[in-house]
């Protein structure tokens, strides 16, 4: 067995372990339907839908509807948790509204994206791979999952509480992030569908002032998201405040900014207005280019 497969088949008890633990968490002091918690039950669905799809994929040998099954699993985790939680009351219809914007924009826009790019060439070493392929969809359901858990804490919570100022400075902060995250988005695609702009990097509008504006705007709707949670959380429940850290860490860290510097420096690397715009321009925060 390859070193990578060993690899899958370690990580994936620990997703699952990771799962687990947030859906105990997040389920402390939560409603439940016949004894069972809806947190838990909506980290369950988020981790069955993944293994559902996987298996076409997998026998297709194709990753086109990776991100829009994230986007599909957002959204209908977060409906079932608002369906079956103890109180429909007005921060749960306004989360539910917050991710489902969130999830439609983004997920119409990747699964656009990948259309016409026709691969993603991040699988292209782990289609192949039974273990490594199903390891990576079931990552996607952790991945919704840690993201959610602070909505869905705040959705099925028997804690109630009429939105206050603290849920509305949250509304703002998503408003801000999404903002920005779209904008960056669309300016990108906007550049990338001039013929002229064919093999150039970006370096305009919002990405003048960061080297990755969508991720910046990512990490504050998340903010936001944890923020309109706070005033209803409970015990355990806020350890469901990783939401926002999560996602963080996997943009500056992991799957974000690391692979996207790296590939931009394979192919961009050494040309002169290059290294002068990293020089200059901020990794993530949106700041006024640096003089040189």
């Amino acid at each position: 067995m390859e070193k990578p497969d060993r690899n899958a088949l370690i990580a994936f008890p620990l997703i699952l372990l990771i799962g687990a633990g947030i859906g105990w968490a997040g389920s402390q002091g939560g409603g439940d339907v016949a004894g069972v918690p809806v947190f838990a039950l909506a980290v369950a669905l988020a981790f069955v839908i993944q293994w559902l799809v996987f298996i076409p994929a997998y026998l297709l040998q194709s990753e086109r509807f990776y991100d829009l099954t994230g986007s599909f699993t957002y959204i209908t985790v977060t409906a079932v948790a608002v369906a079956l939680g103890p109180v429909l009351d007005g921060r749960s219809i306004v989360l539910l509204v917050l991710v489902v914007i969130w999830a439609a924009r983004l997920g119409s826009y990747l699964f656009r994206r990948i259309r016409k790019s026709g691969k993603d060439d991040r699988f292209d070493a782990i289609k192949p791979s039974f273990i490594r392929f199903l390891t990576t969809w079931t990552l996607q359901g952790l991945w919704v999952s840690l993201t959610l858990a602070a909505a869905l804490a705040a959705i099925t919570t028997t804690e109630r509480k009429d939105l206050g100022l603290v849920a509305w400075v949250g509304v703002a902060v998503w408003v801000l992030g999404f903002g920005i995250e779209a904008t960056a988005d669309y300016q990108k695609s906007r550049f990338r569908a001039t013929a002229e702009n064919r093999g150039r990097f970006i370096h305009s509008g919002l990405w003048s002032w960061s080297r990755h504006p969508n991720y910046f705007g990512e990490i504050v709707l998340w903010v936001g998201v944890a923020v309109i949670a706070v005033p209803v959380l409970q015990g355990w429940q806020w350890a469901t405040l990783v939401s926002p850290v999560f996602v963080a860490l996997l943009l500056i860290r992991v799957s974000g900014i690391p692979m996207l510097e790296k590939k931009a420096d394979e192919k961009w690397g050494g040309q002169e207005d290059y290294e002068a715009y990293k020089a200059r321009t901020s990794v993530l925060v949106p700041l006024p280019p640096r003089r040189r």
